[in-house]
């Protein structure tokens, strides 16, 4: 299996760019990016500035669980294979082919040749397996940490090729390879301090200056085609009102982390746009302990789910980017049922009976969230009024953003809180042995339960994705999730870039990562 690599895909089309200039047509990548259009040549130099409202935590670099991280990701290491954002479907990136044996519980890549690290070492099958066995200790926070230790063995029969031996095959193995970033075992240790960062990316890693700025520049020796931009600079500023400011006057041109409502304004200046994550989808949810006083009862829990005002939220907060679901799965997902999704809508009554039905008194609750993110503010605000609405009193409890994502990790919250997940974009039994909020082994719930495991683990454990069998565990599955409410999902909704029209072709993975691999300023 050979890749036509996106530099390539580039140069072969740049005639087809310029008639398109002729015609006055907006090419389908600038359309989604906010480029000024196909009329713009690609020409190397200048250096992307990018503002982020979040710093760097190094510790969770394999987490995704900021925008400062998964900037840095994107820019600077590479994965094994790589889904595009439409279909589940691994193609080519460090691995070149693949093949499955023993009834899928044995992998054979072949590996790409003439990558090099950005110290100039050459990319070997033995970082390869580095990266798998470092993504697989749990210091790490890997949400994928589960399918990475059923990986029971590497060998490394050449510097060009790897095999992985599995305890039992998993439907999601190539989630796992297309999320594991290759790093340099020489300079692993620096990357818990933020002293390097070195990958095969795009983008080399500079400098990290906390709560101020991160510096990259230019891989001359990316196996994909050197990038055109000569660099990337990452201005951290924390204030939206800031942040937006930036973009506006043109100080930045891309944006990540501002409020729906000020991209929505930002969006309204000439030569500014609000560019939605397809492909990359959100859930955002709020979690519930189930051992705090009154929510160790599904009843309360189920009228939790039944007092939220989903569309209120959808529509005020996310200013329409998105739609209500009770279930976590987008309706991209094999997982996806319509009918059993419509379960949980805003019915204040049916929270009521239920609560009734419960028949003690729901102590207060705190409702944890992170303080200076505007949108999920907004959001702890509506929850707390929907569930006044239904009897159950909810005290509001601001939380840093590096302690939130501590919490959430180490299941700590002391009742409720809200935030966003992700994964369910990826193969559903990701989400169900992976991800913190769902994982039904551990989870930042404490809910733990034989049938709920049993479920999530049917569904881990079959050959495929999808498929008539699949569909019928994921249904139990689904009905697991809806009876026991240890999660109240409010709605799948879509990060959102700001971009200035002179920055070019950016792209992102299904994981949000940023990529200015073939970005350029016009």
């Amino acid at each position: 299996m050979t890749a036509l690599t996106r530099r390539a895909t580039l140069k072969a089309t740049a005639a087809a760019a310029v008639l398109l200039a002729a015609t006055a047509c907006q090419s389908a990548v600038d359309a989604q990016t906010g480029g000024a259009g196909a009329s713009a040549t690609p020409k190397p130099g200048g250096v992307a500035e990018v503002g982020v409202n979040l710093d760097l935590v190094p510790g969770n670099v394999f987490t995704n669980s900021n925008v400062a991280i998964t900037t840095l990701v994107g820019l600077v290491y590479d994965t094994l294979v790589h889904y595009d954002r439409d279909k589940l479907e691994p193609k080519p990136a460090l691995a070149t082919e693949w093949q499955a044996a023993d009834g899928g519980k044995t992998l054979t890549l072949k590996l790409r040749d003439g990558v090099k690290f950005h110290t100039g070492r050459p990319f070997t099958s033995a970082d390869v397996k580095f990266s798998l066995a470092s993504y697989a200790d749990p210091k790490w926070n890997g949400q994928l940490l589960s399918t990475a230790k059923t990986i029971t063995s590497i060998d490394t029969p050449s510097a060009q090729e790897v095999v992985l031996h599995l305890e039992h095959p998993v439907s999601n193995l190539f989630d796992l390879l297309d999320t594991v970033p290759v790093i340099d075992s020489e300079s692993a240790a620096d990357i818990a301090t933020g002293k390097r960062f070195v990958g095969t990316g795009a983008f080399k890693f500079d400098a990290w200056k906390p709560n101020t700025e991160l510096k990259f520049s230019r891989n001359a020796d990316y196996w994909d085609g050197a990038p055109y931009l000569d660099g990337v600079h990452v201005r951290v500023i924390p204030d939206s009102q800031s942040l937006v400011a930036a973009v506006r006057s043109g100080q930045v041109q891309l944006a990540r982390g501002v409020g729906y409502r000020d991209a929505e304004s930002a969006a309204t200046t000439e030569g500014v746009k609000a560019v939605q994550l397809e492909g990359a989808e959100l859930q955002a949810y709020v979690g519930l302990n189930v051992t705090a006083p009154g929510l160790e009862d599904a009843r309360v829990r189920q009228a939790v789910a039944y007092a939220l005002d989903k569309d209120r939220i959808i529509k005020e907060v996310f200013r329409d980017k998105g739609y209500p679901v009770s279930l976590p799965w987008p309706k991209t997902s094999p997982a996806y049922d319509q009918e059993l999704d419509g379960r949980y809508r805003h019915d204040i009554a049916k929270a009521k009976a239920l609560l009734a039905e419960y028949g003690k008194p729901v102590p207060e609750i705190p409702l944890a969230y992170v303080g200076n993110d505007q949108v999920y503010t907004a959001i702890a605000q509506v929850v707390q009024k929907d569930l006044a609405d239904a009897g159950i009193t909810v005290k509001l409890t601001p939380v840093d953003s590096t302690q939130f994502v501590k919490q959430l990790i180490g299941a700590q919250f002391p009742g409720l809180w809200t935030t966003s997940h992700s994964w369910a974009q990826f193969s559903p039994s990701t989400l169900t042995v992976s991800a913190y909020p769902f994982n039904a082994r551990r989870n930042s719930s404490h809910f733990l339960s034989p049938e709920y495991t049993a479920a999530a683990e049917k569904a881990w454990q079959l050959p495929t994705a999808t498929g008539p069998e699949a569909t019928a565990a994921y249904k139990t599955l689904s009905n697991q999730l809806l009876d026991n409410a240890f999660l109240a999902e409010i709605g799948v909704v879509f990060e959102q870039f700001v971009t200035r029209s002179n920055l070019h072709d950016v792209d992102w993975s299904r994981r949000r990562e940023l990529d200015l691999s073939k970005a350029y300023l016009g």
